[in-house]
């Protein structure tokens, strides 16, 4: 049986919703089994000393002897997951179209703020959001960062960047109805990109996103034409680059994935139709590719899909697939993301099991949403279980290498030595 035992004045409440900070106590955490994400190995029985928000040490040589413990039992203790490819402030549901003209930054940031709880109570204590209206996202990181309101930490984008008419901006509507510009991320040419740039940073963004291409939740006839000329491209990656953040790209279809490899960017996201010439230029140019996999296998929710959606979906599952399972033979970098806001929120660990499916070792997989994924995001204080990191740690019960479901069953959530979620007796 799973079970949190607490010596001394520590106490935790049990169950989800129970929140304990640790402060600058010196508190001892022992499992079952930990995984060394970096070595591939499993440590039992595993010891991790927490002092204030980070690790002090792992293993038994490194416990004073006045430390608190908490004993979670037959778990393994993992880092906590990264997500590098969130949209909090959506939900794809019946009405998802409409909600840019039916909800304002307000509506959005609370919607946010719920789907940030469902989050980190998953195991996700990092998340990339990658565009949001009204600049929701950067608000939500903002709360979250304040204490106001609870959630993974989050790298956000404020609005993806595109052009008129394409994948990031308001279609669908009658002429009039939310027509935006470079400062709501829909831009033509190089003064438009700068200032889209520009824009997104002075409001927050840490990292930028571009849509590249089209998309399939999108009215375009086709989820994989070349929308952001390579000019376009150059001068955003150019432009981000002064402004210190990184570029993610949003990319369907051969020619502009390889445009976008091209102009430097630092992610692929998707990456549907990437050939195999382009995939090892990505490995050369040590550029990550975040698959997506699970809405790209059928994952992404249908309701509030049009016809001409669904049909775009159908080809585009079958499509990815085949291009993930190259990319995962390839030598290209993989980090973890899931484009959770197609799907329900909380539900991000699903990805793994799909991630395995087309391939990958539940290792490979756990590390795309650890290491490679803090490399990503240029986070490197995250992403191990290792002394001087951030105390974010999960634990999940049994052995997710032999079962990489057990990553959807995390009972255990700590966010920078402030205890989350506790397994329930």
């Amino acid at each position: 049986m799973r079970r949190l035992l607490l010596t001394t004045v520590f106490v935790v409440l049990c169950g989800y919703g129970a929140r304990t900070a640790l402060a600058e106590n010196v508190t001892v955490i022992r499992a079952a089994r930990l995984l060394d994400v970096e070595a591939g190995q499993l440590i039992s029985p595993a010891v991790v000393v927490v002092k204030g928000e980070r690790i002090e040490g792992v293993g038994a040589a490194a416990v004073p002897p006045e430390a608190r413990t908490a004993d979670l039992g037959d778990v393994t203790i993992l880092p906590g997951l990264i997500d590098a490819h969130t949209h909090l402030t959506l939900d794809v549901d019946k009405d998802w179209l409409l909600h840019e003209v039916t909800e304002g930054g307000p509506e959005m940031a609370l919607r946010g703020a719920r789907n940030a709880r469902l989050t980190l109570g998953a195991g996700f204590t990092t998340v990339r959001d990658l565009s949001s209206a009204y600049f929701a996202d950067t608000a939500l990181a903002h709360a979250i960062d304040a204490g106001w309101v609870e959630g993974p930490r989050m790298i956000a984008s404020g609005y993806a960047i595109g052009v008129t008419g394409g994948h990031a901006d308001y279609t669908g509507f009658a002429p009039g109805i939310l027509e935006v510009g470079p400062k709501q991320g829909i831009a033509d040419g190089v003064d438009g990109m700068l200032e889209a740039v520009r824009y997104q940073t002075k409001h927050g963004a840490r990292v930028i996103k571009i849509c590249a291409t089209a998309g399939v939740i999108s009215f375009e006839a086709s989820y994989s034409n070349q929308q952001l000329s390579d000019e376009e491209m150059r001068t955003v990656v150019e432009e981000a680059k002064r402004q210190g953040v990184k570029v993610a790209a949003h990319a369907h279809g051969a020619e502009g994935i390889l445009a976008a490899v091209r102009a430097g960017v630092s992610s692929v996201e998707h990456g549907t139709g990437v050939s195999d010439e382009t995939l090892a230029l990505m490995e050369q140019k040590g550029i990550y590719l975040v698959p997506t996999a699970y809405v790209s296998s059928g994952g992404i929710s249908r309701e509030g899909l049009t016809p001409e959606q669904l049909a775009k979906a159908k080809a585009f599952d079958a499509a990815a697939q085949e291009s993930h399972r190259r990319a995962f033979r390839s030598g290209v970098k993989i980090a973890f993301g899931t484009d959770a806001g197609c799907f329900p929120h909380g539900e991000n660990a699903k990805e793994f099991v799909t991630l395995v499916e087309l391939g990958m070792h539940p290792l490979e997989a756990i590390r795309a949403a650890t290491v490679n994924a803090a490399d990503l995001l240029g986070t490197p204080d995250r992403g191990v279980v290792a002394p001087g990191k951030l105390a974010d740690i999960i634990a999940v019960p049994g052995n997710p290498l032999e079962d990489v479901k057990r990553l959807q069953q995390v009972c255990f959530v700590m966010k920078g030595g402030v205890v989350i979620k506790t397994p329930v007796p």
